[in-house]
């Protein structure tokens, strides 16, 4: 079983991004905080595109200049979530749980190389940064009911849909970023247990379906760095064709006050446009508010227990898991 490797958290540069505090949408620069305008979610401000979002932050920029700002305190859910989707965009992680899953077989599955693989959540349970994670039920091998036995973590981004598209058009890749408000981190729990029992053949359903905790802050997406990824083998078909950029951003994961994996978004496969554009090719629509998931993302160190301990260990009553990445607003949770 591996062990914790590292003692304290490395990724901290201050967070930049749009929230929620006193019942205002908020511009946040580190510590401190403007409040903008009256408003419960960011949805209204995400509907009215980017010259909008450009002119928001410039405002909040101004009154942090002026001074006019206040602490930073906690946040609420930043926006009302539209659908929720999950990727399944890492190609460490499909090859890790492939051979965990599939001893002496082939990891990746014949499609997974030729299209973003993933499927439609449950928006009704995402949740902010903080909120408690009670231990779900469900039915596991057996069959038998009861609490799950193996809890775990996903380290995720999410994309936050801004400008919403039209039904039964789909979203060229070239222009997919256009639909793009922010960006968060995202812990997809999930109950192993009753996934391994439930999921085929149709898929994820209680297993996944109980939490997913957000970031409470959204970052704009020029905030973070981009890379160029490796070449695709073989070439995608024509409507997923693109320049191949990622996002440099460094991630961890940190149980109990100890730093278990360190990751880095730049190890997806497919990036994020591929992701809105397969979504959207057959015709189904973008909405404001929509969290697209990259799945968990894994490079030279996992990003879920599963990887990290194959299976042997996962999450106790009282654990306490928090996701960070560079520049983003990190995501706690705490297993009641």
């Amino acid at each position: 079983m591996t062990t914790p490797r590292n003692a304290s958290h490395s990724v901290g540069a201050p967070v930049k991004g749009f929230g929620i505090v006193r019942g205002h949408v908020a511009w946040r620069d580190g510590d401190s905080v403007a409040l903008l305008e009256p408003g419960g979610s960011l949805n209204a401000l995400m509907a009215r595109g980017r010259d909008a979002w450009a002119e928001a932050r410039g405002r909040g920029e101004e009154a942090l200049a002026r001074g006019e700002g206040i602490s930073l305190e906690d946040a609420v859910l930043p926006f009302e979530v539209a659908d929720y989707v999950d990727f399944y965009s890492s190609l460490q992680h499909a090859t890790n749980m492939g051979r965990l899953l599939r001893p002496g077989g082939e990891p990746l599955l014949p499609n997974w190389r030729w299209l973003p693989i993933g499927y439609h959540g449950r928006a009704g349970t995402v949740i902010v940064s903080g909120t408690p994670i009670r231990r779900p039920q469900g039915q596991r091998p057996g069959p038998e009911f009861g609490p799950t036995e193996r809890l775990d973590v996903e380290l995720e981004l999410g994309f936050v849909i801004g400008l919403p598209s039209a039904l039964g058009e789909p979203v060229p890749v070239e222009r997919a970023l256009d639909h793009v408000f922010g960006a968060v981190l995202v812990n997809d729990w999930s109950a192993r247990d009753i996934q391994a029992w439930e999921y085929q053949p149709l898929g994820p359903f209680l297993g996944k379906s109980f939490a997913t905790s957000i970031s409470a802050w959204v970052t704009p997406i020029d905030l973070l760095p981009r890379v160029p990824l490796p070449p695709q083998e073989p070439e995608p078909l024509e409507y997923l064709r693109t320049e191949l950029l990622g996002f440099d951003v460094p991630l961890e994961i940190e149980l109990n006050g100890e730093v278990v994996s360190r990751t880095n978004a730049k190890h997806l496969y497919w990036s994020v446009e591929q992701q809105i554009a397969h979504l959207a090719s057959n015709g189904a629509s973008l909405r404001t508010g929509d969290l697209l998931a990259t799945g968990t993302i894994s490079g030279d160190e996992p990003g879920s227990l599963f990887e990290l301990w194959r299976g042997e260990r996962f999450l106790a009553d009282g654990d306490e898991v928090v996701l960070r990445g560079e520049g983003l607003s990190e995501v706690r949770g705490k297993v009641v």
